[in-house]
């Protein structure tokens, strides 16, 4: 497979080893106070936010959505979208990186870009995600055929792209649904149209009757023969409850006061014909068209639904041109419309997944995330994370009835949190930050120990167990010692502690600041002591 190369590379590929964990500062809850603790907003370069993000979101991610900026040389007002080419690679790729941590086993990844850096994105997702996982670019039309551009511009560019990478082979996108209702009871593939021709099947003629002023009749049949004639409700003199006319015929071709009759040929060895519908005949109607066609088989069209495969091209060029105060934010450059979103997000998630942008502009990813009752995660740099972000997501909450509201049957209600990045977790000496607290550091080391993403807080030194081995912290306070460094130093009053507090008979693994039981002892009793801040640091 090729790889993209470029100057600064080297550097690229380990920037986000190097980023330093930093914390995550609750400033403040919208909303229903449970409902925020699922979404989050957070102000802050999002490079440390996603390193942040690791130790509580790996592999957790169901969908990641990001519209970075497009390196197209232009300046947006929020955006420095004016990178060197080789500038906005060396950005993207840590990026890439950390995301794909955060990404679950069967989540997607989608990029929506224009085509001044979207083929080299392709080759840099390929070495991130895998060339396997590649599933498809779909093609959005985002401006108008006939829009009046400066005369200075060479080119009338319509089209953007998203490409749509999975993380796995389990991540199986949401087809759309073909719903069959109706009361027909066959289905049939028309094959030619036109006027005293049949076609056979099994030996056996199928003929399909349509008048010009009748809706097109369905006529099923099988191998015994033609069977049945169906037709939808608006000719049945309002009647739209399925129900069929029959007649039973033998070879005679007539008409009655009622409508047409059409020779039909015996079928079978029974003598009849066929059952079909006849009804008024309109002045003017044009005898004896039919349809000819081959019967698909029978099924009940009430309770069929097909998959249908996603489309590659959309035209949004009414939305795009329309979506610059949705949200009741203006935000000219860029901005995304909610109904694209909503598309994005049903083929690629269902409810209650958790949903991360990390170039969340105004905000539109979160909002439509937060009215199809999806969790999610924004990431923003600039000021208007609180600009616009916090209005507009309040304004969510409040039950706004701009986007996809309507479709969705948006009333208001939930809530989000807005974070700001803090300290980072180890200061320049290497020691744990003063504001780094036990739950904070549980996690970090969890990450470290087990690359994987805490499932709970815990509430005493016991902190998980993975493939048969259990951790402990001793970290300030965690014992009821409120002194600095009280109850970090593991003795055998401690170790026999941690006993009652997780009883466990494989390997023990203790994270503390010192330890006063010697090694031969540990090893008899199966334990592996890890002295902090030294043990942690030299790994992140």
């Amino acid at each position: 497979m090729p790889f993209l190369d470029w100057v600064n590379k080297n550097h690229a590929v380990t920037a986000s080893q190097a980023v330093p964990y930093h914390l995550l500062q609750l400033e403040q809850s919208f909303g229903d106070v449970q409902a925020a603790q699922d979404n989050l907003l957070i102000q802050g370069d999002n490079l440390q936010a996603l390193k942040a993000l690791l130790p509580f979101y790996t592999n957790k991610v169901k969908c990641i959505f990001i519209d970075p900026p497009y390196n197209t040389g232009s300046a947006f007002e929020h955006y420095d979208d004016k990178l060197e080419h080789s500038q906005w690679l060396t950005m993207m790729y840590p990026r890439l990186v950390l995301l794909r941590e955060l990404l679950a086993d069967d989540g997607f990844f989608v990029v929506h870009l224009d085509d001044a850096e979207s083929h080299y994105m392709k080759v840099m997702m390929d070495e991130v995600l895998g060339r396997a996982n590649y599933h498809a670019s779909i093609y959005i039309q985002v401006r108008y055929t006939d829009k009046t551009l400066k005369s200075a511009m060479a080119y009338h560019k319509q089209v953007e792209q998203a490409l749509v990478y999975g993380k796995s082979p389990l991540s199986k996108p949401n087809r759309p649904q073909l719903k069959l209702e109706g009361f027909e009871k066959f289905e049939y593939q028309v094959i030619e149209k036109g006027e005293g021709k049949t076609i056979e099947l099994n030996g056996k003629p199928v003929i399909m009757f349509a008048d010009s002023e009748y809706e097109i009749v369905k006529v099923a049949g099988n191998v015994d023969g033609l069977k049945e004639i169906w037709a939808s409700g608006s000719i049945l003199d309002g009647n739209s409850s399925g129900r069929f006319f029959r007649d039973y015929l033998t070879g005679r071709h007539e008409l009655d006061g009622l409508g047409v009759l059409y020779k039909v040929p015996n079928i079978g060895d029974d003598g009849l014909g066929c059952r079909y519908f006849t009804g008024p005949k309109k002045q003017g109607a044009t005898k004896g068209k039919y349809y000819q066609g081959v019967p698909l088989g029978k099924r009940d069209l009430l309770e069929q639904v097909l998959d249908q495969p996603i489309e590659n091209f959309y035209d949004l060029s009414g939305a795009f041109g329309n979506c610059r105060m949705e949200g009741d934010v203006s935000f000219r450059s860029g901005k995304k419309p909610e109904q694209y979103l909503n598309s994005m997000l049903e083929f690629f998630t269902s409810k209650n997944d958790l949903i991360l942008d990390s170039f969340l502009g105004s905000g539109t990813t979160a909002a439509v995330a937060h009215k199809m009752k999806r969790r999610y995660i924004g990431i923003e740099m600039g000021e208007h994370a609180k600009t616009h972000c916090i209005p507009r997501l309040q304004k969510v909450i409040e039950g706004e009835q701009g986007g996809i509201s309507k479709a969705v049957n948006w009333q208001g209600g939930g809530g989000f949190s807005f974070y700001t990045l803090g300290d980072a977790v180890f200061d320049a000496n290497g020691h744990i930050s003063a504001s780094v607290r036990f739950h904070a550091l549980a996690a970090y080391i969890w990450l470290l120990e087990t690359k994987t993403a805490t499932v709970t807080q815990p509430h005493t030194p016991f902190i998980g167990e993975h493939e048969g081995v259990a951790y402990y912290l001793l970290y300030n306070g965690i014992l009821g010692d409120r002194r600095p460094n009280g109850g970090n130093v593991l003795t055998n009053p401690i170790l026999a502690h941690l006993n009652t507090v997780h009883p466990h008979t494989g390997k023990k693994i203790v994270f503390g600041e010192a330890c006063r039981i010697g090694d031969e002892k540990l090893a008899s009793l199966d334990v592996v002591f890890k002295q902090i801040p030294y043990e942690l640091h030299q790994r992140v």
